[in-house]
């Protein structure tokens, strides 16, 4: 079974490209740096092998079968598995060389992380980092499909290595001149009747920022909704609203962060595509988990 897994796993590689790209056979070539007809004979090739249909055809456009899709889902974790292991055996020669796909939330893309990274790359000049930077649902669908070996995510993700590297607190981070500016520490509920600046609803702190309020007995008033958390900082220093952050070492001029009664935390998660990684992820996400002890 492990033989003819591994005969076939281009062909399956095929496959996931092409479900990740909607059937758009250019694009999933691309991805995987080969031909257009290398995908198609790879593609014809997985049919011939499992003798069911695969992919069907409307002129150009190519879709995949519902066989096609289950199948894709279901073979993403054994690939990754498979290319670690390869990657681990190939890489033992050269253990400082290697290239590890690395994903951070928008939201953490000043300070920390890009310090640690730096630090990191300055020790192992010879790893090459490929960085992604989105929501942090994205980076967890990236991580399941193979694209990128680890990823900093908020919360860590269910059904996927991990570990808690880290927890936030969050503040509320008012004007200066807001009247609860000077208070040591202030109940959330006092902030119900003031305008609220936040992610959007998609944004893990968007959705725990609702509930914590929803848990008071009021909505918070949105006013204005924003992906980084350096202008939301800016505009409430403006006097634009109020609004609920982790803690910063920088805070914006004109702000001020008042601690909150009760527990607000949020955790972050380091994950990985596979709980078997390559040499050069392994030296990255133990660098990581070391510095953030």
């Amino acid at each position: 079974m492990d033989q003819w897994m591994t005969a076939i796993a281009p062909q399956l590689r095929a496959l996931t490209a092409l479900a990740d790209h909607e059937g758009f056979m250019t694009g999933a070539a691309g991805a995987l740096g080969i031909p257009q007809s290398s995908m198609s004979r790879r593609v014809h090739a997985l049919e011939q092998t499992l003798r069911i249909p695969l992919i069907s055809r409307d002129g150009r456009t190519v879709r995949l079968t519902p066989a096609a899709r289950r199948l894709a889902d279901a073979v993403r974790a054994p690939l990754a598995e498979l290319e670690a292991a390869v990657a681990a055996v190939t890489d033992d020669a050269d253990p400082e060389h290697g290239t590890v796909r690395f994903g951070f939330p928008l939201t953490m893309g000043h300070g920390t992380v890009p310090d640690l990274l730096a630090d990191f790359n300055r020790a192992h000049p010879g790893i090459h980092l490929q960085l992604k930077q989105a929501h942090g649902a994205e980076l967890v669908d990236d991580l399941r499909r193979g694209e990128l070996d680890l990823a900093l995510t908020i919360p860590p993700p269910d059904g996927l290595p991990h570990t808690v590297i880290a927890t936030q607190e969050v503040q509320a981070t008012v004007p200066a001149t807001h009247r609860l500016a000077a208070s040591s520490r202030i109940d959330l509920a006092e902030l119900s009747g003031d305008r609220f600046i936040a992610n959007p609803r998609t944004y893990n702190l968007r959705r725990m920022t609702e509930a914590w309020c929803q848990a008071l007995g009021f909505d918070p008033q949105v006013g204005v909704e924003i992906t980084e958390f350096s202008t939301i900082r800016e505009f409430v220093g403006l006097g634009l609203g109020v609004a609920l952050l982790p803690v910063t070492d920088d805070p914006a001029d004109g702000t001020v962060q008042v601690p909150l009664s009760g527990e607000h935390r949020r955790a972050v998660g380091l994950a990985s595509a596979t709980a078997r990684l390559a040499p050069a992820a392994r030296r990255l996400s133990d660098f990581i988990v070391q510095r953030s002890g």
